[in-house]
């Protein structure tokens, strides 16, 4: 800058003696040409006359030059300015300049989109996005900068304008303003990072909780075998009808172990599915029956309307269709509270389709929740209580049996789930085909 100054006054010297340099020659050429013979005040009044001139004309000659050279650096300045300010908005970062008083200096189009704060509402005013549990780390960051250490990628929180409180990666670097100390904040949201950061966390414990399974399983798949015949042998001794039924329920009950244990050793590999017809009264009334006990323990009141399903059959794999229906009923029975109430109802919707609407009036959900609730590993329920597998399983098995779901929930109102199915007819067809 100091060069560039030194080279304009240099550049305006000599202009300005090169232009009186001519003035004069000119003079004395038109002196000598037509003034040689005139008395001493003439000539008096001819050097005074050039002397004006000369004065003028360096005169307008120096403003041109520093007006010209000022409209170049406002120009200049301009442009600087509107690339500064294009760069600025344009940064993916929010950035927020402040002063030591967390007073707001800057604040670009990236921080708006971030907090919800326009430039204007956040201009002048004391840092907005600080919460006041978070004014003692602020206070510890500022004077990390003040001791020389800038803060670079460090992970915290900050607050909406709605209130919300947003993950963010957070870098804080001096900045000094016509001799101020000011301070340049630069974050940006990582909600999405932390949450897919969540997401490996809970696939690395579920692939160690697969290893340890299928571990379990081999040791858990001889005793349900033995359990299973020693079960076949009694009910043949056994002739009192009564017994006979208790014991085949205890049967069937075993089964879905044995079938629940099998599923956990093909844990690493897909399962071939076997589909036949299969009564879907009958496998409502088996997963109804498994539940029994949970049902019990909250003093939930099941209400299973099903005669609407006699006669229907699909084309599916019996193991799959427990398991469909186990995830539906069982996040029904986990939403709602102690003594709630869960209901089944099916009917035939057209000539090759049925309706099974599972429902309850537990804590229900919204839109927000809505939108997520068939990717893997979303959960509402707390940590420990899900692992937000079961709808995405859920929709797979629909998917492979030609079959379709979507819910109607609200907060605090409950959820009802319509799940639709291809009837025999048409799921033969398929096959056939």
């Amino acid at each position: 800058m100091g060069s560039d100054r030194r080279w304009f006054w240099l550049t305006l010297a000599l202009s300005s003696a090169t232009i009186t340099g001519l003035i004069f020659a000119i003079s004395e050429l038109v002196e000598m040409r037509f003034f040689q013979h005139v008395d001493e005040v003439t000539l008096h009044y001819l050097y005074l006359s050039r002397s004006v001139i000369s004065s003028l004309v360096l005169a307008f000659w120096a403003a041109w030059f520093v007006l010209r050279e000022r409209r170049a650096n406002e120009l200049q300045l301009l442009r600087s300015n509107e690339r500064f300010r294009g760069i600025l908005e344009t940064t993916p970062g929010a950035v927020v300049l402040y002063d030591r008083d967390l007073r707001v200096r800057e604040w670009n189009a990236s921080a708006k989109r971030l907090y919800g704060y326009s430039a204007e509402e956040a201009a002048g005013q004391e840092l907005p996005t600080v919460p006041v549990e978070k004014r003692p780390e602020v206070g510890d960051l500022l004077g990390r900068i003040h001791e020389g250490c800038p803060v670079l990628d460090l992970e915290t929180q900050r607050q909406a304008k709605d209130g919300s409180m947003v993950d963010v990666q957070l870098s804080l670097l001096p900045f000094t303003e016509y001799g101020e100390r000011m301070f340049l904040e630069v974050t940006q949201g990582i909600r999405e990072r932390i949450r897919l950061r969540q997401k490996l966390l809970e696939l690395e414990k579920l692939t160690t909780m697969g290893a340890m399974a299928a571990g379990t399983a081999h040791h858990l798949n001889t005793p349900l075998a033995a359990m299973l015949l020693r079960l076949r042998m009694v009910r043949e001794r056994i002739t009192d009808a009564e017994v006979t039924s208790d014991l085949a329920q205890l049967e069937t009950s075993l089964r879905f172990c044995q079938q629940f244990v099998r599923r956990l050793l093909d844990f690493s590999r897909r399962p071939e599915i076997e589909k036949r017809p299969e009564s879907l009264r009958a496998t409502l009334e088996s997963v109804i029956s498994f539940l029994s006990p949970q049902l019990l323990e909250k003093r939930i009141r099941l209400k299973a309307e099903l005669d609407g399903l006699n006669g229907i059959k699909v084309m599916a794999d019996h193991n799959q269709m427990e398991a469909l229906f186990l995830v539906f009923l069982s996040n029904a029975v986990d939403a709602v509270v102690t003594g709630g109430e869960v209901s089944i109802a099916g009917s035939r919707v057209s000539d090759d389709r049925v309706e099974l609407q599972i429902a309850d009036n537990g804590c229900g959900m919204d839109g927000t929740n809505l939108e997520h609730v068939f990717e893997p590993f979303f959960t509402t329920k707390p940590p420990g209580k899900g692992t937000g597998l079961g709808l995405a399983i859920a929709q797979n098995i629909l998917r492979e049996h030609g079959g379709t779901v979507h819910f109607e929930s609200a907060r605090g109102r409950g959820t009802m789930a319509y799940i639709v199915l291809p009837t025999i007819a048409k799921a033969t067809a398929g096959v056939n085909a």
